[in-house]
C-alpha cells in the first residue's frame, strides 16, 4: 500500500507562487502515475497535474504554462510548482498516488489561499 503527504500550502497574493510537496511512502515500486487534483468546497475534486513512471505529464488546461509538476525519485517526492497564481486557484489540493492495479491513494489535503 501507499501513503502520500502533501504540504506547501498557504496564503498568498495573486501573481505570487508557491510549491506543493507530496511524499509518497509505502510501496514506492507498485506507483504508477502520481498527481494533484484540488477541490473548492460545495464542487467537485477537479484534476490539477500528473506524472506519469515513465515521465510523461499532464495538466488541467486551466494551469497549463502556470503550473509545473515534477518529482525526484531519491526523495520519493513530487513537486507541484504553481507560478501567477490567481484567486480562483484556491482550493484545497489533494496529492493522489495511482498503483499498477489502479487503487488511488490520497492524501489529506493542503489549503492554497490566493488574495486579490
Amino acid at each position: 500500500q501507499v501513503q502520500v503527504v502533501e504540504s506547501g500550502g498557504g496564503l498568498v497574493q495573486a501573481g505570487g507562487s508557491l510549491r506543493l510537496s507530496c511524499v509518497a511512502s509505502g510501496s514506492i515500486s507498485s506507483i504508477n502515475t502520481v498527481g494533484w487534483y484540488r477541490q473548492i468546497p460545495g464542487t467537485q475534486r477537479e484534476f490539477v497535474a500528473g506524472i506519469s513512471r515513465g515521465g510523461n505529464t499532464n495538466y488541467a488546461a486551466s494551469v497549463k504554462g502556470r503550473f509545473s509538476i515534477s518529482r525526484d525519485d531519491a526523495d520519493n517526492t513530487v513537486y507541484l510548482q504553481m507560478n501567477s497564481l490567481q484567486p480562483e486557484d484556491t482550493a484545497v489540493y489533494y496529492c493522489y498516488a495511482d498503483d499498477r492495479l489502479g487503487f488511488s491513494s490520497w492524501g489529506q489535503g493542503t489549503q492554497v489561499t490566493v488574495s486579490s
